[in-house]
């Protein structure tokens, strides 16, 4: 049978083109023209939910793009103790590292798939579009202001503002640019939430359910929150109640 024009035009579009990741990601400055070499300078991998892709420690020789999924950022203690730093969803790029090696682990924590760059082929995916070199400076100065507002949430905040500057930040996860959401899906469990934040499981569990029972928000399961008083958690999480 022979193919229509629309269909054989469909069939010759890059993967690239069509990725639901791509608006909010590194890949964003790659010009259209530029997305056949894109796509050959990716590799496209899959990993299971638990799976550490990056190693603390380990010679940072690659780059990952999250293109669905979500994956947790953490660092080990020599005594086995862990610090999870961040979570990261959908658009966001892992492995920038200054040194040689990796100075965090990231683990999927749901099904993830990721598209896999090497520094050289980065490099020359930069040589090729100036407009990613400034895209990762931008990323990299985003990921200096999320630390500076870590140190704060650590250093400073309760237990209810931790929480609420955490839910209002995952409300927002999807496309920062877009309306945040009322619905928020969290697919970490209460443990990772509490280690992020630095207080126990016990207390965060305190805390969802004084958030319940105040009317900030709904929980229909325990890897879902709606936001029903978001003008009180933004108060909350800026210290003004």
């Amino acid at each position: 049978m022979r193919m229509t024009s629309a269909a054989a035009g469909e069939s010759r579009r890059e993967p690239c083109a069509y990725c639901q990741a791509r608006p909010h990601s590194l890949c964003s400055a790659v010009p259209d023209d530029a997305l056949s070499m894109l796509a050959t300078l990716a590799v496209v991998r899959d990993y299971a939910k638990g799976q550490v892709f990056i190693e603390q420690g380990a010679a940072a020789e690659d780059f990952f793009n999250v293109t669905s999924g979500t994956v947790k950022l953490y660092k080990l203690l020599p005594d086995g103790r862990q610090q999870i730093t961040g979570f990261a969803g959908t658009g966001h790029f892992l492995g920038l590292a200054v040194t040689d090696t990796y100075t965090f682990s990231v683990q999927a924590i749901e099904p993830v798939r990721a598209c896999r760059f090497s520094r050289s082929r980065l490099r020359r995916l930069m040589d090729d579009c100036p407009q990613v070199e400034e895209r990762l400076l931008r990323t990299a100065c985003q990921e200096l202001i999320a630390a500076q507002e870590q140190i704060l949430l650590l250093g400073r905040k309760s237990a209810q503002e931790r929480l609420a500057t955490f839910l209002l930040g995952w409300s927002r996860q999807a496309d920062p640019r877009a309306p945040p959401a009322e619905r928020v899906r969290l697919p970490m469990t209460r443990g990772d939430i509490a280690d992020h934040l630095g207080l126990t499981i016990e207390t965060v569990s305190r805390t969802f359910s004084r958030f319940r029972a105040d009317g900030r928000i709904r929980t229909p399961s325990s890897h879902e929150v709606v936001i029903t008083d978001r003008p009180y958690l933004e108060r909350l999480a800026a210290g003004a109640v």
